[in-house]
């Protein structure tokens, strides 16, 4: 079963997202909170959505992976688009086809809501999603490449104030 995301899954979204990063070979790199993370889907500016994968137990459903995602917009299309920020799924629980379920979730939102389209980034190494996301006839962006400012960057930047124009 997929479904919206509650305020009660936050500790486990957040030790999915710990789990993602470890597969990601990045386990140190999580810095998030619960609290941070309950006010970026839950207050009243909240501009995270998340679904949840259950997977029924013994002791009743039990969660098997998450999407998170964020509106984008094109200004091609001229219409809003989902960005899936992450997708997991728990190891033990692959191949129930959750991951698929979660996915085709998002492409209905977004088709419902006369989105014009829904994209992700993945892993170069990561072979296996590739496949998986190519069964869906998801295709990689040839030429582009996703830049990035964070860490000490980002308020170096913020701070600058190059009033001559030039870069």
């Amino acid at each position: 079963m997929i479904r919206p995301a509650r305020p009660d899954d936050v500790p486990t979204i957040l030790a999915l997202i710990r789990e993602l990063a470890a597969y990601e070979r990045e386990p140190d790199a999580v810095v998030a909170t619960p609290a941070v993370l309950e006010a970026a889907l839950f207050d009243d500016r909240a501009a995270l959505f998340g679904l949840i994968a259950e997977h029924p137990g013994d002791d009743g459903p039990v969660i098997a992976g998450f999407a998170l995602w964020f509106l984008n917009f094109s200004t091609w299309v001229g219409r809003h688009g989902i960005y899936l920020e992450d997708l997991y799924v728990r190891p033990e629980l692959r191949g129930y086809g959750y991951g698929r379920q979660l996915l085709i979730e998002l492409a209905r939102i977004a088709d419902e809501r006369g989105y014009g389209r829904l994209e992700w980034a993945v892993l170069d190494w990561n072979e296996s999603a590739h496949h998986f996301y190519e069964s869906f006839g998801a295709v990689p962006m040839q030429e582009w490449t996703i830049w990035r400012v964070s860490g000490d960057a980002l308020p170096a930047l913020a701070r600058r104030s190059d009033v001559d124009g030039r870069a």
